[in-house]
């Protein structure tokens, strides 16, 4: 299938499972195809169980894997997702919650990445090393699944700025330390890329801080040429441009391109918004950016359902996945306690922080994602089943429990 045809087949199948959704399951609307979409595929693999001759599970099979989704999300829709995020995440709001943001964000990926890769490592026998890969890639909370969950929440704003902001730079963190861990548990061979400690620090900070410096620069230069004109069609366009091609002039430079998205959206969407746009432009932007949100959300969650069947699942693997649930939420847990604990003799925090901000750490795409860009080894099946039996329970259980939870134990003012 040509990339024209496979773009629409996902955008048709994103609209009528959103569709099923909306009449008759009712759940929020990304979670809702996610699950529509995994049906149909437990449904097109139980007919080839009953008619074996049809072979459906296997023309769809090969239509999955023919699609990458690794490149396509990591290369293409995660910028344009991260930007759009980040646009509706004040500076200001961020500013009050920065050391919380900050400390969960690396502290906290930190400890949720060894915690995952020591206790994975001991229970399946896999080389500690592989082990902290698979902790890297499923510690980062997904700004996707996250971001998507909030708007059908209603969290109290100090809290929703403590979630999206962490999701938001935790992934981009999260993402360096994976090709950090990758480049040494995996190396290539090439003697330029000889792997160590020093290497994979200083490829940490290239990546990490350059993909800060090239997001503020590249959205204060979009920010001044805004500020010269009053035409809201050129200005989105202006937008788009930032985000379609500093994401990939941040991979050509080997900077997190995560990072520079997220930083030049909160540029953009604070700064820009306040004085580079009339009101009629910033209506426009966020629209526009509302909606691209909206369908890429859509066709992410769909495409995540039929991952299913590029899942290799084992009776170890899926046993396996099943104690790595427990494992990521006891990981997640420390990677927010340990930093709000530290925080707790120069600020408050309600009573509710901890738990709902444990449940609501989601994983998402970008966790197959990851999982699916690994070199080709023994241990890959597993880690890759493992992943996918995370990212499906934290979509569904926890993001369709996190609202009443919040409710629940949110009720209390929060205090800064």
């Amino acid at each position: 299938m040509t990339f024209l045809q496979i773009a629409s087949l996902l955008i048709v199948l994103a609209g009528v499972f959103g569709a099923i959704n909306y009449l008759f399951l009712k759940l929020p609307s990304a979670i809702g195809i996610l699950v529509v979409s995994l049906l149909a595929s437990i449904a097109i693999m139980l007919l080839d169980v009953i008619a074996p001759g049809l072979g459906v599970a296997d023309q769809v099979r090969t239509t999955v894997t023919g699609i990458d989704f690794s490149d396509a999300l990591l290369e293409g829709m995660l910028g344009l997702l991260l930007f759009a995020g980040a646009l509706h995440v004040k500076i200001s709001d961020l500013r009050a919650q920065w050391r919380v943001v900050l400390l969960m964000a690396t502290i906290g990926v930190a400890l949720s990445t060894t915690i995952i890769g020591v206790g994975f490592s001991w229970l399946t026998g896999m080389p500690f090393l592989i082990a902290l890969v698979f902790g890297s890639l499923v510690s980062p909370t997904d700004p996707v699944a996250v971001l998507g969950v909030l708007r059908e929440a209603n969290l109290q704003k100090s809290l929703e700025t403590k979630i999206a902001g962490e999701s938001l730079f935790n992934d981009g963190v999260g993402y360096v330390v994976f090709l950090v861990l990758v480049g040494l548990a995996f190396p290539s061979g090439d003697a330029h890329h000889e792997p160590g400690l020093q290497s994979a620090a200083i490829l940490f900070v290239q990546e990490a801080v350059g993909g800060a410096l090239l997001g503020i620069a590249l959205g204060w230069l979009t920010f001044r040429i805004m500020r010269q004109i009053d035409d809201y069609s050129l200005e989105v366009l202006l937008t788009l441009g930032l985000a379609f091609g500093g994401y990939e002039l941040a991979v050509a430079l080997h900077f997190s391109a995560p990072i520079m998205a997220v930083c030049a959206g909160l540029l953009i969407g604070d700064v820009g918004a306040k004085h580079g746009m009339s009101e009629e432009t910033r209506l426009y932007v966020d629209a526009f950016w509302k909606l691209i949100d909206e369908i890429l959300n859509a066709v992410l969650f769909l495409m995540i359902g039929f991952e299913v069947f590029a899942v290799a699942f084992t009776g170890d693997a899926v046993m396996a996945g099943i104690f790595a649930i427990a494992l990521a939420l006891v990981a997640r847990l420390a990677a927010v306690a340990v930093p709000v604990l530290i925080l707790k003799p120069f600020r408050s925090f309600s009573r509710g922080v901890i738990p709902i901000m444990t449940w609501g750490g989601l994983k998402g795409g970008i966790s197959v994602a990851l999982a699916l860009s690994l070199p080709d080894n023994a241990w890959k099946p597993l880690i890759l089943t493992a992943t996918y039996i995370i990212v499906v329970f934290s979509i569904i259980i926890q993001g369709l429990t996190v609202a009443p939870l919040a409710t629940r134990l949110g009720r209390e003012p929060e205090l800064m």
